[in-house]
């Protein structure tokens, strides 16, 4: 082995621990990766006035302030997290859900003065499936907090389509693991879970505004409709083609298809108590439908932001009103140069990333209270209370 790279003390050392040969062959690999993202970039701003005029030609391209100035809806907004301390003789997981209150309106009061939340905490047996079923009971709680949410704007961090994926995943391998209370909990609330997810799919009242602002996607439902370059997603580029205060005209999404072009979604709902299982089939097949007229839009509220990809329902995309207090109200939580999403997604988002990191400290609290308990040898508890492995996920 060569040397490794290694950092003074109090500086941060990303490369500890790398032998210095590996560093250095990454190092110069990077120099070819560089070259090639330049280009590309080069070649996007060299395009950017015929692919803007190309975009606003196809009568795309609308602006916040022509859907008129509804007042400033009360806004929240939820995510989740889970982690999984994998010790000695079992798995201790967490999940938890959390939602907070955006900055509120002038003419409004705040309707919470806390983040609301909800947790699942167990010990569980080594199995395969607990990160499966306890990421889907995690996107359950998360969606409860959000139809529950009284304010009129509620964000999801995250796309619609994920809890099909997800649920589709847990549901079956909960039938399998009984014997997990994770597995027990989705089961029993399972039909909870699918409610809310229909309720929001939805959004059939005009006062409440369910919307998805996923960070990531792979998505070109512009991009195919006017024929841009594969590599070039959605996202990346219209961050660059937007002026502020700039938004597209929303669109059908992009759906997996068959071969005959059908859209491919399904959720199998096993496993559930007889009493139930007919209720939950029902929400299944309402939920698939309820899928096909999402409606997707791009939206570029200020200058330091990069252009955000917008999930509503077809409900609100087809209602102007509805539509410009979707606007306005993410317009409004993104004030700040310091946070590249709006408020109540970047703070949700934070809370809920603080489970994994506090999970280490609630496994010691435990391996205590157990220890001033056992009647045999210490050691026995310390060694089976032992972190060998953490997971965790959003």
């Amino acid at each position: 082995m060569g040397d490794s790279v290694t950092a003074g003390p109090g500086n941060q050392a990303p490369f500890t621990d790398l032998p210095a040969a590996l560093v250095e062959e990454v190092l110069r690999e990077t120099t070819t990766v560089a070259e090639r993202l330049l280009t590309s970039f080069q070649e996007v701003r060299q395009e950017r006035e015929s692919l803007r005029k190309q975009l606003v030609d196809a009568g795309l391209v609308i602006t916040d302030s022509s859907l008129g100035y509804p007042p400033l809806p009360t806004t929240s907004a939820a995510d989740g997290s889970y982690a999984i301390e994998r010790l000695l003789t079992t798995d201790l997981v967490a999940a938890t859900a959390v939602a907070v209150e955006g900055l509120t309106p002038p003419s409004e009061e705040r309707h919470w003065e806390q983040p609301h939340h909800r947790t699942f905490v167990a010990a569980e047996p080594h199995g395969e499936d607990t990160a499966t079923v306890l990421r889907a009971v995690m996107l359950g709680e998360e969606l409860r907090l959000v139809t529950a949410a009284p304010h009129d704007l509620v964000m999801l961090d995250g796309t619609f389509t994920l809890p099909i994926i997800y649920f589709n995943q847990a549901f079956s391998k909960a039938g399998q693991s009984h014997h997990l209370h994770c597995s027990q909990r989705l089961l029993e609330d399972g039909v909870i879970y699918l409610k809310a997810y229909l309720t929001i799919l939805r959004a059939e009242r005009s006062d409440k505004h369910f919307v998805a602002l996923p960070k990531y996607s792979t998505r070109r439902e512009i991009g195919r409709k006017l024929g841009w370059p594969r590599p070039y997603d959605d996202r990346g580029m219209l961050t660059m083609l937007l002026n502020p205060g700039e938004l597209t005209q929303p669109l059908g999404f992009e759906h997996p298809q068959d071969s005959q072009g059908k859209p491919t979604w399904h959720l199998n709902v096993p496993g559930f108590p007889d009493e139930e299982k007919r209720v939950a089939r029902e929400l299944a097949d309402d939920i698939v439908s309820a899928l096909g007229p999402l409606r997707v839009f791009y939206y570029k509220p200020q200058q330091w932001l990069p252009a955000m990809r917008i999930e509503v329902s077809a409900s609100v995309a087809s209602n102007s009103h509805r539509l410009a207090v979707v606007v306005q109200g993410i317009k409004h939580q993104t004030a700040t140069a310091s946070m590249l999403e709006p408020y109540p997604i970047y703070l949700a988002d934070r809370t809920a990333k603080a489970l994994a990191r506090a999970l280490p400290a609630f496994r010691q609290v435990t391996t205590q209270r157990i220890s001033e308990r056992y009647g045999g040898d210490i050691g026995e508890v310390f060694f089976a209370m032992h972190g060998y492995r953490s997971e965790s996920g959003r």
